[in-house]
Order: C-alpha cells, then sequence, then structure tokens
C-alpha cells in the first residue's frame, strides 16, 4: 500500500492534497463546494485520470450533502447544475465522466426507492447513499490498482531499467497507481529495478511528482530531461516502458500525457515493450478511434512560464496536454481484469464484460 495519499472524505469535506506545490511543500485543502471541487480538478490540484474520477464523485456527493432542496425533485434539478458544472473541468480524461455518470445512475436508483416514506427521510437516505457510492468508487480504484500491479508486475524484467512517463502513482488514481503500482508490486515481489522518470514539461508531472512518489517508497530512479528518451532506449538497458492512460478507445488507441506517443514510436524502434497500466474505467468502448479522443487544450503560460517565472520571450505557445498512441504501438494494456493484446477491438470488449481478473485476454 501507498503511503500517498491525495484524496480522501472527511466530515469537513473533500480533502486533497495539492499536487502543485510538491514536491517542496505537502499541503492539503477542504474543499465543502462541489464547485470548489469543480475548480480544483480544473486547476490541477488533484490530476491523474482515477483520481479525477474520485474526485468528481465525491465532489457529486458534496454538492447533495450540502443541498437545501426541500424535494427530491428539487434536489433532482440542482444535480443537472452539480454534473455540468464537474464535467466542464477537463475533457480528456474518461473517467471524470464515467463517476458522474454512475453517481447520477445511484441518484436514480435511490430517488425511486423507500416508496411511502416521507421526502425528508427519502432525501437523507439519498444523501447518505451517495456518500456510500463515492467511497465505493475510491475503494474500487484502490482495489483495481492492487489487481493491476499484480498482473503488470509479471510483465516486467527481473533486473534492469523501466521507464514511465509523467505520474500514474498513488497521486493519480488514490490506490497504488496503475503504471507505478506495476512497478510497485514489481519491486515488492524482488526485481531489482531502477525507474527512468522523464521530467514531463511543460507541467514536470514526472520531475514533481513521479521522483517524489519513488524516493518516498525508497524505489531506485533516475530523472532525466524529455529529450534524453531515445538516448536511454538505444543503450539497451531499458526492459520495459509502463505508462497510464486517460482514455482508451475501443481500438486500443491511448490517450495519455504529452509526449507519450513518442515514447512508444521510440520503444518500437529498439525493441522495448510499451504497456499501458490502466482500470476498465479508463477503457472508452463508445469511441472507435483515438481521432475521436478530445484533447484538452491548457494554457500557453504553462508553456513560458515556471512557477510563475517566465522563461521565453513574449510568444505563442501551443499546450495540448495530451496525444494518442496508436495501438499498433502498445505492446499490451493491463487492467484490473487482465492483460489485452491485440486484436485490442475483441479484447478489450471481452474485459469489459468480465467480472475477475485473469491473466490474459487477446491474442
Amino acid at each position: 500500500m501507498s503511503s500517498v495519499e491525495p484524496i480522501r472524505w472527511t466530515e469537513r469535506g473533500v480533502e486533497m492534497l495539492d499536487q502543485r506545490r510538491l514536491p517542496g511543500e505537502v499541503l492539503h485543502h477542504v474543499y465543502s463546494d462541489y464547485r470548489e471541487v469543480a475548480a480544483a480538478i480544473r486547476d490541477m490540484v488533484i490530476r491523474g485520470a482515477p483520481a479525477i474520477g474520485i474526485a468528481a464523485a465525491m465532489g457529486f456527493a458534496i454538492g447533495v450533502q450540502r443541498s437545501a432542496a426541500r424535494t427530491v425533485e428539487e434536489l433532482r434539478g440542482e444535480i443537472a447544475a452539480i454534473s455540468e458544472t464537474l464535467a466542464k473541468t477537463r475533457p480528456t480524461a474518461v473517467d471524470l465522466f464515467w463517476a458522474i455518470e454512475r453517481m447520477q445512475r445511484r441518484f436514480d436508483s435511490l430517488a425511486a426507492g423507500a416508496v411511502g416514506a416521507s421526502e425528508a427521510e427519502r432525501l437523507a437516505a439519498i444523501r447518505k447513499g451517495l456518500i456510500e457510492e463515492a467511497l465505493a468508487i475510491h475503494q474500487e480504484r484502490r482495489d483495481a490498482d492492487q489487481a493491476i500491479g499484480r498482473l503488470g508486475a509479471a510483465l516486467l524484467p527481473q533486473r534492469g531499467q523501466v521507464l514511465t512517463q509523467c505520474n500514474a502513482g498513488a497521486l493519480a488514481t488514490g490506490g497504488i497507481g496503475t503504471a507505478l503500482g506495476v512497478i510497485r508490486v514489481a519491486v515488492a515481489e524482488g526485481r531489482h529495478l531502477e525507474v527512468l522518470v522523464p521530467e514531463t514539461r511543460p507541467y514536470l508531472q514526472g520531475a514533481r511528482l513521479t521522483a517524489w512518489e519513488l524516493q518516498q517508497e525508497k524505489i531506485p530512479l533516475t530523472l532525466i530531461t524529455d529529450n534524453m528518451i531515445g538516448h536511454f532506449l538505444k543503450t539497451g538497458r531499458v526492459g520495459a516502458v509502463v505508462v497510464g492512460a486517460d482514455r482508451i478507445a475501443a481500438n486500443g488507441d491511448t490517450a495519455n500525457k504529452i509526449g507519450t506517443y513518442q515514447i512508444a514510436v521510440l520503444a518500437r524502434e529498439h525493441d522495448v515493450p510499451f504497456y499501458v497500466a490502466a482500470p476498465i474505467s479508463t477503457i472508452d468502448l463508445s469511441i472507435a478511434s483515438g481521432d475521436e479522443i478530445p484533447i484538452e487544450q491548457r494554457s500557453a503560460e504553462e508553456v513560458t512560464h515556471i512557477r510563475g517565472v517566465r522563461i521565453a520571450p513574449d510568444v505563442a505557445a501551443a499546450h495540448p496536454a495530451f496525444d494518442v498512441t496508436p495501438h499498433r504501438f502498445i505492446t499490451a494494456i493491463i487492467t484490473e481484469r487482465g492483460v489485452a493484446r491485440a486484436p485490442y477491438r475483441e479484447a478489450l470488449a471481452g474485459l469489459a464484460g468480465k467480472g475477475k481478473p485473469s491473466s490474459t485476454a487477446g491474442d
């Protein structure tokens, strides 16, 4: 289990570790309003697809808990606004929308129940039930991380270097992490690994967050700049690449932090297996390919400035927050229900319908 806890439910509200301040300062905030939770997601106080989903579920629950609605129908009207506010925060990570839709379904189920009860009793049951649902989502993320870690660890080399990208650890999931969860379990099982951590410009999630997490766990690492990746893959010492994901299309095309695509291409060139680790909730079977995944465009200032300090002249700057890796560059996709291999359309659809973990899927 990871010692890092990015989000938790408290009686005062949703408590989050401010990831913008790491590694220099460990600061927690408590949010007692769903609009504050939405702002925290948008401003990257919390980030990482599974963790965003947890935050959205808790934001939904806090919105209902603090509602002044006197009837279930009044509350139903407020839920539309709560859902819309949370959904507008970040467009690429599908876990956000998965969590909101799940909370909406739970509300509908609770609202349809308690026939004959008073409005006050029905509202109390709804508030209690939605908090329980948000906590269940959080626990499921933890359990999924453990399963992903066990299945993925078996794919890593016994010793040598493993390359990751961005931060797909506890900070991004609320559990032990997806990509870092695989590495954590592999090290715990006795594999002798060193993690190569690209800095991940422009937001420096690798330098600030992944390096910090690995240091906390005393896992050997070497921080490298993004333009060193090809050099290290060429050395022959990198035994695997393992990354997280923000959305996986039905055909296996995967959106992850900007820079992932070029790593996958370089890994193929140097015969290094490239693994994606993500929960089933990150798979979006409603879209055929990565061409349909919306790519978040963030502020140019995050490119031209670092923590408020200008590092470039006053020029135009682009900041697509994610890129899409075509499925042909992906060796396997590790989920809590099994490891999918090409052909991905069949393998992912099969895993999405399963209930228990398995060792392989696809062919």
